[in-house]
């Protein structure tokens, strides 16, 4: 080439066009993120329509949450009839009703105390079958015991009373212990565990 368009010296002009890594950089950024743009909107649509949840287990789950509950403190057993002391006292003019009543008594598992007439405060003074005294912390324990054997007798709590020992008053309406099978019922019936009622279950 001659002329103005002469070229000298030892370096020559590159005919190669600039490279445009740049461009092409910022076009494949600008297409990924319209792309997550178009998905980010279709799942918005599809949430609107659905009503924003999708059924799954996991929802179902927590539709029907498993609430934790105490666990009800057991009741505390009734005491057995051997560990429960019972005074036998009369409040009838009929002779014999203390000592006949308190041996029965013992056939069936009890212990006896004192067997005697009762004081003057009760002394035929009594119309119905009999009265069941026993300390205040009697009145929900030993106490509903013995009266399975006679279970009509009127019950009382002695507040000030130091022992633990019960008195059984026999008063004048008094005919005899019930019967052997109708109190090892009602016995059974006392000292059975309580039947723990099914929680309801939600069904979903």
């Amino acid at each position: 080439m001659g002329g103005k368009y002469r070229i000298t010296g030892d370096k020559y002009p590159r005919m190669r066009r600039p490279r445009r890594r740049g461009r092409l950089v910022l076009g494949l950024v600008a297409s990924v993120a319209s792309l997550g743009l178009i998905g980010w909107g279709t799942l918005q649509l599809i949430d609107v329509f659905t009503g924003g949840k999708k059924a799954s287990a996991a929802d179902s789950a927590s539709d029907c949450p498993t609430r934790p509950t105490a666990s009800p403190s057991p009741a505390a057993a009734p005491p057995r009839p051997g560990t429960i002391t019972v005074n036998v006292y009369n409040a009838t003019p009929r002779t014999g009703l203390a000592k006949a009543t308190a041996d029965e008594l013992k056939k069936r598992g009890f212990k006896i105390g004192e067997v005697g007439n009762a004081t003057a405060e009760f002394d035929q003074k009594i119309k119905g079958t009999g009265v069941l005294i026993g300390p205040g912390s009697a009145l929900n324990t030993s106490l509903p015991v013995l009266a399975t054997q006679l279970g009509d007798a009127e019950r009382r709590a002695d507040a000030g009373r130091k022992d633990t020992a019960l008195d059984l008053i026999l008063g004048t309406g008094f005919q005899g212990l019930a019967k052997q099978a109708d109190a090892d019922k009602a016995l059974a019936v006392l000292t059975a565990p309580e039947q723990a009622s099914a929680a309801s279950k939600k069904h979903c």
